[in-house]
Parts: C-alpha cells; sequence; structure tokens
C-alpha cells in the first residue's frame, strides 16, 4: 500500500513539473510585453483529442465569417447590424439545442463619420476626435484649406468656411482646433507626421469642438494637400447616436448530468467578440473568433463534461470592452468563485502571413490554467505556433480583474507581437481570411477547452481518471 502511494505520488509529482516549465530566464513581469514559447511538439494527438479534432469543421466556421463580414458587414456597437449579427448567434446556437438568452445592455452616447473629397472616388479613413461636433444629414461639404501646423498665422482670411487641413506635431490637438475655430474654419482634419497604415484619434483633452474635427493618415494628408492646391473640396459627416442599447449572447452547456443538485461545478467560459470597428467588414477581427466559438459550441453540445461551459458572445468590445464587463458584473459571488478559467478568441485566423505564431495573451504575463490547458495541448498535436504575451487589450481583462484565470488567443507576427496592417480598416475582409488557420485554432483552442473542462483534477484524464 505505500509503495503504490509513493509511485503514484512520484508519477503526479513528474507529471506537475511538467506542466509548469517556461524558460527561466524570461522576465514575464514586464509592462513593455514579455513572452514565453510552448514546449516543443510532442506526441500525436490522443483519442480523446480526437472527439474535437475529427469533428471541427472549418468550412461550419467559415460559413459564419463570411455571414459576419460580407452579408451583414460592419457591426458597429449599438447598430442594427450588431443586433443582427446577435439574433443569428442566437439562433446557430439554438439549432445545436442550446438554451440561449440576451443580455442587453446601454452603451454611451457616440459619433459616427465619413470623410469624402472631391479628388478620389474612395472614402478617406479615417477616426473621430472624441469631442467633436456633429453635422446634418447631409454633411458638411467645402474647400479644403492647408493651415500648415495650425499655429495662429497659419490662417488667413482664406480659412473662413473652409475645412482646416493641419499637420500634426508641435502642439496640441485642442489648440489646434482652438485656432482654426476662431478663424472660422468650418472643420478641422489632423494628418499624420509619421507614416502609419491607420489613422490615428485625435484626443481633444476632454474638450468639446465646435466644429467636426478627425484624424486621418500621413499618406491621406499629403494627398489632400496636393488636391487643397487645386481647389478641391471635401465632405465630412459626423451623426451623433445616443440612448442605444448593445446585446450579449449566452448559451450554458450543463455539465454532466445535467443541473447540479449538489456542489455546484465549477464554470470555463468560452467567449467572442461580434462588434466591429466603423467601416471595417471585422473579417478577422471578429468574426473570425466568433466562427470558431460557434463552431466549437456546435461539437461540444453532445459531449459531457465536468465542467460547465457557458459559451458568451459580447457586444461592444470596440468601445471599451463593454459587453465582457456587463457580463462579468452580473455574475454572483457564487459564480465568480466557481470560475476556473476564460478562453477568449479574437482575431484566430487572419491569413496574413508574417502572422505565424497563435499569442495566448494573459494581463500579468503569468501562465496561468488556460495557458497550461492550451500548452498541453499543443504539445499534444504536435504545435509549436503558442506564445505566452503580456497583454490585456481584449475581452479576456474583464474576467482577469474579478480574479478568473483568462487568456486571449490572437494571431500576430513572432518577436514583433504586430497585428495584420489591415486591422482596423476597410481591409479587414473575407479574402484575408485563412481557413487552415481556424482549422488550426479551432482544434487547438477546442482540446484544450474540451480536456480542461472535462477532468476534475489536474493531470489526469476524463472525469478525473
Amino acid at each position: 500500500m505505500t509503495k503504490k502511494f509513493s509511485l503514484i505520488t512520484l508519477t503526479a509529482m513528474l507529471f506537475f513539473s511538467t506542466m509548469f516549465v517556461i524558460n527561466p530566464g524570461l522576465n514575464l513581469s514586464s509592462s513593455g510585453g514579455s513572452t514565453a514559447f510552448a514546449e516543443a511538439p510532442g506526441k500525436s494527438a490522443s483519442a480523446f483529442d480526437r472527439k474535437i479534432t475529427a469533428r471541427f469543421s472549418s468550412d461550419n466556421a467559415m460559413e459564419h465569417i463570411y455571414h459576419l463580414s460580407v452579408e451583414i458587414g460592419p457591426r458597429v456597437a449599438g447598430t442594427e447590424e450588431e443586433w443582427e449579427t446577435a439574433e443569428y448567434i442566437q439562433n446557430e446556437l439554438e439549432s445545436y439545442g442550446y438554451n440561449t438568452h440576451i443580455q442587453e445592455f446601454g452603451i454611451p452616447d457616440r459619433v459616427e463619420g465619413s470623410l469624402t473629397a472631391s479628388y478620389t472616388d474612395d472614402a478617406i479613413p479615417m477616426r473621430l476626435a472624441t469631442g467633436s461636433a456633429g453635422t446634418d444629414a447631409e454633411g458638411l461639404t467645402a474647400e479644403i484649406y492647408h493651415a500648415g501646423l495650425g499655429y495662429p498665422e497659419d490662417f488667413t482670411e482664406e480659412a473662413e468656411g473652409k475645412i482646416a487641413l493641419i499637420q500634426r506635431g508641435g502642439f496640441t490637438f485642442w489648440e489646434k482646433t482652438v485656432n482654426a475655430a476662431e478663424a472660422d474654419a468650418a472643420g478641422v482634419i489632423i494628418y499624420d507626421n509619421s507614416a502609419s497604415s491607420n489613422p490615428f484619434t485625435p484626443s481633444l483633452g476632454g474638450n468639446v469642438a465646435p466644429v467636426p474635427v478627425m484624424g486621418i493618415t500621413m499618406a491621406d494628408g499629403e494627398a489632400m494637400a496636393a488636391a487643397a492646391a487645386e481647389g478641391h473640396t471635401a465632405t465630412i459627416q459626423v451623426t451623433a447616436f445616443e440612448n442605444q442599447t448593445s446585446p450579449n449572447v449566452i448559451a450554458v452547456k450543463e455539465p454532466k448530468g445535467g443541473p447540479p443538485t449538489g456542489e455546484d461545478p465549477e464554470i470555463v467560459y468560452v467567449t467572442a467578440h461580434f462588434d466591429s470597428v466603423p467601416g471595417s467588414p471585422g473579417a478577422s477581427d471578429n468574426a473570425s473568433g466568433t466562427g470558431t466559438a460557434l463552431e466549437l459550441a456546435r461539437i461540444m453540445k453532445a459531449y459531457p463534461t465536468e465542467k460547465e461551459i457557458r459559451f458568451v458572445f459580447v457586444g461592444a468590445e470596440e468601445i471599451g470592452l463593454l459587453g465582457a464587463r456587463h457580463y462579468v458584473s452580473e455574475l454572483s459571488d457564487d459564480e465568480i468563485s466557481r470560475s476556473a478559467a476564460n478562453f477568449n478568441m479574437d482575431m484566430v485566423g487572419t491569413a496574413w502571413e508574417q502572422a505565424t505564431a497563435l499569442y495566448v495573451n494573459v494581463v500579468d504575463g503569468q501562465p496561468n490554467a488556460v495557458w497550461q490547458a492550451a500548452s498541453a495541448a499543443a504539445e499534444r498535436l504536435g504545435n509549436d505556433t503558442l506564445v505566452l504575451f503580456q497583454r490585456g487589450a481584449s475581452d479576456h481583462v474583464a474576467f482577469h480583474d474579478a480574479g478568473i484565470d483568462a487568456a486571449n488567443f490572437i494571431r500576430r507576427e513572432p518577436g514583433t507581437a504586430s497585428l495584420e496592417p489591415w486591422y482596423h480598416t476597410p481591409e479587414d475582409t473575407f479574402d484575408k481570411i485563412s481557413q487552415e488557420r481556424i482549422q488550426e485554432a479551432g482544434e487547438l483552442i477546442g482540446s484544450a477547452i474540451y480536456d480542461f473542462s472535462s477532468r476534475t483534477v489536474p493531470g489526469r484524464g476524463p472525469g478525473g481518471r
């Protein structure tokens, strides 16, 4: 009896020692975003993993991504398109056999806009300043006045009634805006002073501008400056939205045996946001995570698990993680105490060639239960793409802040941690999704979730065996 116990104890200790090994030379607490790579590929997937790998269909996931990014398109928080997406997700989940419910929550008033010009047929990507004034439904059309850096002396009487084009730099955006308004300019467009693929958001320091204010890239600004010399016009359209709401969609997979009658089980959250930024079809960000999570919900419905799994699809992520924060805020103390892990998927399917790594972002940079489950699954599946990284900026933050082990799965370039160049732009389209990477993410993350949810004792097989 003693020998048997000692052997089992030694085996368990050896198992646990391998589960927690990372490179000791790495500083995982650095605020700059430290990394640790998963162990090298190990044995092929177990029969247990093949319940996921053999059933996960990237064809199904791609159909979801196509519907969200092409047939619905941009899904901005609070819009009809965001609500249409929630209804689609709910219908899909119910077709799998889940009972679902919609959780509605209020969102802050916001402004949304567009920028066009007479010298191009394409809309010009821009970001509105918080505190920008609005326009009427037709928008504001006026000649472009190039005002250099926007000093008072850069404005002449000719600026009156025109849209001031101002270069970034020298002093604050608010001061530039004040100078333009005092010269009776009708609007302000500030262009970047360094190259970037995406426009920036001018900060007005909490002030409310008397005119519309937006930011654009350096390349677009230089093109507009050249067009201003030829007398071209620009059209700014800014609409204010008030008293809007956004939805979360929740489906619960009960643990083995149905709803608990005795001791309540632990809870595992599988999450993805389905809203997008204005003007972006959001194929990668985040129809890819949503489509993958929907397919995992489908294939896991039939399998018994020891833990309760909640599939939580959230809205309004792009305006401050509002859906996830609202969902977590509504959890009871008992639910928080039973919460074991949050597996969050965001941008898991980009076809950008440089994004060869699947980053596991954790807020504090430390290996937690989600990283351990994913790393173990990667070793079983022979997958060496995982990178542990310190970063928030997605819905896992809300769960982490509540004391729940949480991580965000996202495709990035190894080393630089860069995202795809079309991130948050109109170019985030369906044709830039890799079905192969969707399949890889579904198999790996799905195996990690299923293994984690199907055992009661860490380091043992299904059901604690």
